[in-house]
C-alpha cells in the first residue's frame, strides 16, 4: 500500500513486454473505497469495458472490445482499486502449470528459471514481483492456489457461487471459481468482502484439520514434504488438533474421472473454435479438449452424479475439520524440463492432484506460503461454504509459518 497507483503502473508498463501480461491498460488510477490505492493484475479472461478479452489464447484475440466490466472487475473499480492490465494465462485456462506458447510464459521470482504456476500464471508472478498488489483470477482445479504456491503468495479459492462469474470466459461451468492472490494475508479478507454479495461473517477457527494417509502424500518432494510437517507443527501450535486419517472418500475422488469435466465442458464453451482453428490452438490444450469426443452423454451423467455423492459427504466430514495437504507435492519446476510432452503431461498431473479435490467438493479453499521452502505451500480445504472459518484459520495460522 505504500506506493501509488501512478508509480506501480510504471512498473507494469516496463514490464509490458515480459510475459507477465498480455497489455497494460491506460487507465489503472484508483478511486475511493476500501481498495483505494491498491492495483490489480486482472486474469486475461476477466472483461474489461473497451478491451479484447483473449483467455491466453490467439483465437479470440480479433473479438471485439467488451461493452462491459465482468461482475468482479466492476466491483474491484467501484472499490477503488487500480486496474494495470491482462496477466497472462494458460491458453483458456486449461492447465495447473502456466506455460503460453502465444504470449510467452510467466516465471517465478523465487527460483530462477522456473514456472509460475498456472493457469493464474501471469497474475501470480505480477504480485510476487511487487507490480501488483491483488491477483483476480480463476481456480477450477487449482488455478489460483498453484502459481499461489510456487510464487510464495496467499491463493484462495473461494465457494464457487459466493462470487459472480459473469464476463469471465468459462473452462468448465462445473468447477469454475474466482480466485485471488496476494503477498499478504490481511489482504485476502477485504478483497473477498468486495467481490461476495455479502461480507464474510465473523466465525471461529476450526479446532481440528484432518491429514489424509491415502491421498494427497505420495510422490511428495522431500523438501516439500519437510515444509509440510513444519507447517503442522505450526498448526499444533496454534491449539489445532492434527489428526491423520484415511477417509474412504479420497478412494472416490481418485476413481472419479475429474478430465471429464474440463474436457466435455470446454468443448461446449469453445467448440468452435476449436472446430474451425484447431491448428491455432496450443496443441497440449488442443489434445485435452479432444478428449471430450471419447465420453458419452452416460458417462458424463454418472461423473456428475458420482461428483454430487462426493459434495454430500464432503460436507458431513469436512465441515468443521478442514483437510490440510501440500499444495503442490512439487516445488516449481525449471521451464527447460517442460518441453517434452510425456514431461508435460505427467507433471500437470501431479500439480493439480492435491488442489482439484476442493473443486470437485465444490469447498473452499487456502494456501499459505511456506517461506523457508521458496515454491512450497500449505492448503486447506474446508466444505463448501465454510470460508469464513477457513479464512480465519489461514490467518491465524500465518502468523506463525
Amino acid at each position: 500500500m505504500t506506493d501509488t497507483p501512478q508509480t506501480r503502473l510504471d512498473a507494469a508498463r516496463a514490464r509490458a513486454k515480459a510475459p507477465d501480461f498480455t497489455r497494460v491498460f491506460d487507465d489503472p488510477v484508483s478511486g475511493d473505497g476500501p481498495l483505494s490505492g491498491l492495483t490489480v493484475a486482472v486474469k486475461d479472461l476477466f472483461d474489461v469495458q473497451g478491451q479484447v478479452t483473449p483467455a491466453g489464447t490467439r483465437v479470440r484475440a480479433g473479438d471485439a472490445p467488451a461493452t462491459e466490466d465482468a461482475a468482479t472487475v466492476a466491483r474491484l473499480r467501484a472499490a477503488g482499486a487500480g486496474l494495470i492490465g491482462h496477466a497472462n494465462m494458460t491458453e483458456l485456462a486449461y492447465s495447473g502449470l502456466g506455460l503460453n506458447p502465444h504470449y510467452g510464459t510467466p516465471l517465478t521470482p523465487l527460483r530462477d528459471g522456473c514456472i509460475a504456476g498456472g493457469s493464474t500464471s501471469g497474475g501470480a508472478s505480477a504480485v510476487a514481483r511487487g507490480v501488483a498488489d491483488i491477483a483476480l483470477g480463476t481456480d477450477t482445479g487449482g488455478s489460483a492456489r498453484i502459481p499461489a504456491a510456487f510464487c510464495g503468495l496467499y491463493g484462495v479459492k473461494p465457494t464457487a457461487s459466493s462470487i459472480s462469474h459473469a464476463g469471465a470466459v468459462p473452462l468448465s461451468h462445473s468447477l469454475d471459481s474466482v480466485g485471488v492472490m496476494t503477498r499478504e494475508i490481511g489482504l485476502l479478507r477485504p478483497v473477498l468482502n468486495v467481490l461476495r454479495d455479502t461480507p464474510l461473517p465473523a466465525a471461529p477457527m476450526p479446532r481440528a484439520v484432518v491429514v489424509p494417509q491415502n491421498f494427497g502424500l505420495d510422490d511428495v518432494e522431500p523438501e516439500v514434504m519437510a515444509a509440510f510437517e513444519t507447517g503442522l507443527t505450526a498448526l499444533a501450535a496454534a491449539g489445532v488438533a492434527v489428526r491423520r486419517l484415511s477417509l474412504d472418500i479420497f478412494e472416490r475422488y481418485r476413481a472419479l474421472p475429474v478430465w471429464q469435466f474440463s474436457a466435455v465442458e470446454s468443448r461446449a464453451h469453445h467448440g468452435a473454435h476449436y472446430d474451425s482453428a484447431r491448428d491455432r490452438l496450443d496443441p497440449r490444450v488442443a489434445s485435452r479438449m479432444a478428449r471430450a469426443d471419447g465420453v458419452s452423454a452416460i458417462d458424463f451423467a454418472r461423473t456428475l452424479a458420482a461428483r454430487d455423492a462426493l459434495i454430500a459427504e464432503a460436507e458431513r466430514l469436512f465441515s468443521d475439520t478442514p483437510v490440510v495437504l501440500p499444495t503442490v507435492a512439487l516445488l516449481p519446476p525449471r521451464l527447460a524440463a517442460l518441453e517434452d510432452d510425456a514431461t508435460y503431461d505427467r507433471t500437470n498431473l501431479l500439480a493439480l492432484r492435491n488442489t482439484s479435490f476442493g473443486n470437485l467438493i465444490d469447498g473452499c479453499s487456502v494456501s499459505l506460503p511456506l517461506t523457508d521452502t521458496p515454491g512450497a505451500g500449505l492448503m486447506l480445504t474446508a466444505a463448501r461454504g465454510r470460508d469464513a472459518a477457513l479464512l480465519t484459520l489461514a490467518e491465524t495460522l500465518a502468523g506463525r509459518l
